[in-house]
């Protein structure tokens, strides 16, 4: 910012292709020479480089360029003119030429100075006579428009502002208009809304809150047609099914089939080929197994057509391989023969047929019962039984096996080990667990501590005894808050330092303490530039306020044309809260018991309010500060000084968050936002959020 002694002249311009379309490019102002000011005590070098925007304007970070008159006083050298150098994409010849800018015309606009004709690139505006100074016209209306109702501090009588209401309902949008006028101090709307009517579709009844007079609503499930009035939906007022159509031709009848021959009434001729007058059925008639098939009613065997014993083949037709027999052990009462046995005759080749050979059957497995077969019975009852047999002495791949070796039950695993259950065997099986049998349920005070009634200890489960809450060497504890009692965290964890709630807030993008005071002129809030602070959350936080430290803000009575926006992204870039468009904000540095220097010059905490409390999941999010609308020199923020893309803020791996970063062009909160298109030479903005 040049000193306030050596008069400036502002230079705007706008580049457009023949059809309309921005250009790209930049435009360089020249002086001949090092200019020296003695009275301002400053020297300026070097060129000013003026970029185009996206709509074609010339522009100097995000401002307008701002140039030393060409006649400053006290200025040396004198007499002489700036070359004016352009640089655009898809131009193909640029021109450049020299232009005066005298302090008497302090704006001025390229075109109305640059050369039109190539052959005549050097033009020197000649400066002609002052004119007499015109009556003073009465100011003009200002017309406005927004999203929401106008704001009471907004415009003054006579301007007009035009409200574009957006709706999305059933998949459609609709854009309501509505006018305003200023009159009096207050707005007043002029007439009704205007919108389009708009045809939705739906398969069910429909709520009208959303919709306005004149809508057509179509009903898929019904084919009805409803038309919104003014106390809702009302009636239908069609149909888009049409009538039922004529009846049609009938078609040719055909021939008569030939008759079929007759049968008995109520007869049943055969069943399953069977014609006899009384038919009788067997199981293998049905394909059923039979209802007997060994030694009486109830019993089941399955059978092999031949047998291969020590080397010889039978072919008897009805040699046993299974057999599902009811126990015929003497039992008493309502259940008596209610257990069966299940007996393999022949899993080894090793069946006996008393009737070939005179012995007894010799199965291996029981199942319920107190026997194999009858004759060979074992001699202990009980749900389930095991014959003792040889150990076996292959390996079982991918499986267990399990037999009866005298007495007890053992089991051999894929990998060979072999242990045997229950005491009777000595396998070490668990017989109780902290004097518990059965199913047994372990509370936490059942492995809290040794004791005379826990024969397992803390440390033998792996679990730290109930005493270690709170002390030397153990787990911390929790306060009634479900918060850990600072007493209880190390000193390197928060205890006597200087924390955002400390001083009234909930989080902050940096200790303002740790800032060094900047230096020279005090930053400007540039107008439409979004700023965005980095903050981090580490626990579920509600805040109300976004907080921003102002260097210099006198308040919206002292400046009633600034407008502001404070919300709150997350990492992904999306908005999670804002304050809307907000016209009232108090100065800065008022708070009681403020020291004189921060009260005169309106230096402190500025916060504005969210228009809802959010609560915030433990993440990273970016604070953002707006001033949409006001003077440049409006609103001075304090700021971390470096204004260059080394930003020490900017300092991460891993996942990319950039803490301090800005948009410009912003004239709202936009709903979300991408941190690799922003600035980041900018100077960042001290921001904390707070819940008041």
């Amino acid at each position: 910012m040049l000193p306030e002694n050596i008069p400036t002249v502002t230079v705007t311009g706008r580049y457009l292709a023949p059809n309309g379309r921005p250009l790209t490019g930049s435009v360089t102002f020249r002086a001949p020479a090092v200019l020296t000011f003695p009275d301002s005590d400053v020297i300026l070098g070097g060129p000013v480089v003026a970029t185009l925007n996206a709509a074609g304007q010339l522009e100097v970070d995000g401002g307008p360029v701002v140039l030393p008159a060409t006649d400053a006083p006290g200025m040396d050298p004198t007499g002489w003119s700036y070359t004016v150098t352009e640089q655009l994409a898809g131009v193909p010849s640029n021109r450049a030429y020299n232009i005066l800018l005298p302090a008497e015309f302090p704006d001025v606009d390229l075109a109305d100075l640059a050369p039109t004709d190539p052959t005549k690139p050097n033009y020197i505006p000649v400066e002609g006579p002052k004119g007499e100074q015109g009556e003073t016209g009465a100011p003009g209306s200002r017309i406005y428009s927004g999203t929401d109702t106008p704001a009471a501090a907004l415009g003054v009588d006579g301007d007009v502002y035009v409200r574009y209401e957006t709706s999305v309902f059933l998949g459609v949008t609709s854009t309501t208009v509505s006018t305003w006028q200023k009159a009096a101090g207050a707005w007043a709307q002029l007439g009704g809304d205007v919108r389009g009517a708009a045809w939705y579709i739906s398969t069910t009844s429909t709520p009208s809150a959303s919709t306005k007079p004149g809508d057509l609503l179509l009903r898929t499930d019904t084919g009805d047609i409803w038309q919104r009035n003014a106390g809702g939906w009302g009636n239908t007022v069609g149909n888009i099914k049409g009538p039922k159509g004529d009846q049609g031709v009938a078609g040719v009848k055909g021939d008569q089939g030939a008759a079929g021959t007759p049968g008995a009434p109520g007869v049943v001729q055969s069943v399953n080929g069977k014609s006899q007058a009384a038919v009788v059925l067997t199981a293998a008639d049905v394909n059923a197994l039979p209802e007997s098939g060994f030694v009486s009613g109830g019993n089941l065997r399955l059978d092999s057509a031949t047998l291969d014993y020590r080397g010889l083949t039978f072919s008897t037709g009805n040699v046993p391989r299974w057999v599902y027999q009811v126990d015929n052990a003497a039992e008493a009462g309502a259940d008596a023969g209610s257990n069966f046995e299940l007996a393999n005759w022949s899993d080894a080749g090793e069946w006996k047929s008393a009737v070939l050979f005179g012995e007894r059957a010799t199965g291996n497995l029981g199942i319920g019962t107190t026997g194999l077969i009858p004759g060979a019975k074992l001699t202990v009852a009980g749900p389930t039984a095991f014959k003792n047999t040889a150990a076996p002495t292959a390996n079982p791949a991918g499986a267990a096996v399990m037999w009866a070796e005298g007495g007890a039950i053992k089991v051999r695993q894929s990998d060979g080990t072999v242990f045997t259950l229950g005491a009777g065997g000595g396998g070490g099986a668990v017989s109780s667990v902290n004097t518990k049998t059965g199913d047994v349920v372990l509370a936490a005070a059942d492995v809290g501590a040794a004791t005379a009634a826990h024969t397992h200890t803390a440390a033998q489960v792996g679990a730290l005894a109930t005493t270690a809450r709170a002390a030397a060497n153990g787990v911390a504890s929790l306060d009634a808050s479900t918060k850990i009692p600072i007493a209880q965290l190390p000193a390197a964890a928060g205890r006597n330092m200087w924390t955002p709630q400390a001083l009234g807030f909930q989080a902050w993008s940096v200790d303002p303490a740790h800032v060094a005071n900047p230096t020279g002129t005090p930053k400007a809030a540039v107008i439409q530039r979004l700023y965005m602070s980095g903050v981090n959350i580490t626990e579920s936080t509600q805040v109300n306020r976004v907080v921003i430290f102002a260097r210099g803000w006198a308040g919206s009575a002292a400046v009633p044309a600034a407008r502001f926006y404070v919300g709150i992204y997350n990492e992904a870039g999306t908005r999670v809260a804002t304050s809307g468009l907000v016209s009232s904000v108090a100065e800065a540095g008022q708070l009681t018991g403020t020291a004189p220097g921060a009260v005169n010059n309106h230096i402190g905490a500025v916060p504005i309010a969210l228009t809802a409390t959010a609560t915030l999941a433990p993440g990273r999010y970016w604070a953002a500060f707006l001033m949409s609308a006001g003077a440049a020199t409006d609103f001075y923020y304090m700021h971390v000084q470096n204004e260059s893309p080394s930003a020490p803020a900017n300092f991460f791996m891993g996942t990319t968050f950039q803490r301090a970063w800005c948009l410009n062009s912003q004239t709202s909160l936009p709903a979300t936002v991408n941190q690799a298109a922003g600035e980041v030479g900018l100077d960042p903005a001290i921001m904390a959020l707070a819940m008041v």
